[in-house]
């Protein structure tokens, strides 16, 4: 535990503000190389990436379990809010307080300090351990996992695999397993029309008018029910900028931004399609429309890594697991189309990205010992 809590508090210790590391990896990297780790740096623009490996995939007939995590946190907001410094690491009354104690320096102490149990205590193992972390989860995740998923595709290295340590349990640790999650697609529209005088409407097209319309029928529309794992695709406006200031002058032109959380049922290009659709039948002729998607919508089989977490879970804290897809998005979107079964376990989410972040010094020691035995379950000879 004391392994586990002090390598949490290090990593707290080092304000690695995205996309910042801040020397997270390279103090990882003066713990793991000694144990006969290999590391494979990424550096993308500035984003640190690193791949922490240990024996090979197919060693004595195994396969490869890697974790991944992420060492950059969210803005710490105003400090003066903070109880303790959000960069000075402080347990009060068995609880973990600092930026990233849950999200996610607390599970990335776990998974290091467990490959360091596992591999003293089997050095032989079977199989392949990695740990894969970034510095670019927290932001525009573009030079992160999602390079480095590209190099993998390339080499045809992917692992078999994946735990990701994004903070998953909801009241209690491991009640809650990742087995997938929505994708989120991003529109940006700008409606044009006439700018002039509100007194002469003959004279003017309003496009906040036409937007507002078309918007009432977004949100209105059904794109998919849902499944056993996924709840229905739902879109939510999230900006509108419209106006020059005046009140008496209607704009030229009228913007809105949109998020849709989708699940498999609805992939990006059917909402596209279905989008532009509804702005023909709208009747809104002068508009452009631009995308950003951020990750498709992916679930993972079960396979053998399902079964050693949740045997691993009733092992250890006695609990079934709920599965299922909630949540945002986390760098799993970009691992699991390369043909990897992907789960996620991590600490609990009530306090992540949010003032006096914390975590309990018990789950610490409960994840390590989660991880520790996920690793066995898979990897031992």
């Amino acid at each position: 535990m004391a392994a586990t809590l002090e390598l949490a508090r290090a990593l707290i210790d080092l304000p690695s503000v995205t996309p910042d590391d801040a020397g997270c990896q390279r103090l990882l990297a003066a713990r793991l190389e000694p144990l006969g780790f290999n590391a494979e740096w990424f550096p993308f623009g500035s984003v640190s990436n690193v791949l922490f490996t240990h024996g090979g995939s197919g060693d004595h007939g195994g396969p490869s379990l890697w974790f991944l995590g992420h060492t950059d946190v969210v803005p710490p907001g105003p400090l003066e809010d903070w109880t303790s410094s959000p960069f000075r690491a402080e347990v009060r009354n068995g609880f973990l307080y600092g930026r990233g104690a849950a999200d996610m320096k607390g599970a990335v102490a776990a998974m290091v300090t467990a490959a360091e149990d596992f591999v003293r205590e089997q050095p032989g193992h079977a199989g392949q351990i990695g740990i894969l972390l970034t510095s670019d989860e927290e932001g525009d995740a573009v030079d992160g996992v999602k390079q480095v998923a590209e190099i993998l595709r390339q080499r045809g290295s992917a692992p078999q695999y994946c735990l990701v340590g994004e903070p998953s349990s909801v009241n209690t640790l491991g009640d809650t397993v990742r087995i997938g999650r929505r994708g989120s697609t991003h529109a940006h529209l700008q409606v044009h029309g006439t700018q002039g005088h509100s007194a002469f409407p003959h004279a003017i097209d309003n496009p906040i008018h036409r937007l507002a319309g078309f918007l009432s029928t977004l949100v209105e529309t059904q794109w998919d029910e849902g499944d056993e794992n996924f709840p229905p695709t739902h879109c939510q406006v999230t900006n509108i900028h419209a106006g020059t200031g005046a009140e008496n002058v209607t704009p030229g032109h009228a913007e809105a931004w949109i998020n849709f959380r989708n699940a498999p049922a609805s992939p990006t290009t059917d909402i596209k399609s279905r989008v532009e659709a509804l702005l023909e039948q709208s009747g809104i002729r002068r508009y452009e429309l631009g995308w950003k998607v951020s990750g498709e919508a992916f679930r993972s089989a079960a396979g053998a890594l399902r079964s050693a977490v949740l045997e691993a879970l009733e092992s250890e804290l006695g609990i079934q697991p709920e599965l299922n897809t909630g949540g945002g998005t986390s760098d799993g979107r970009f691992i699991a189309p390369l043909g990897t079964e992907v789960l996620e376990l991590g600490l609990l989410n009530d306090s992540i990205h949010k003032v006096n972040e914390n975590t309990s010094t018990d789950d610490l020691e409960a994840l390590h010992r989660l991880y520790r035995q996920i690793m066995a379950r898979l990897l031992t000879i």
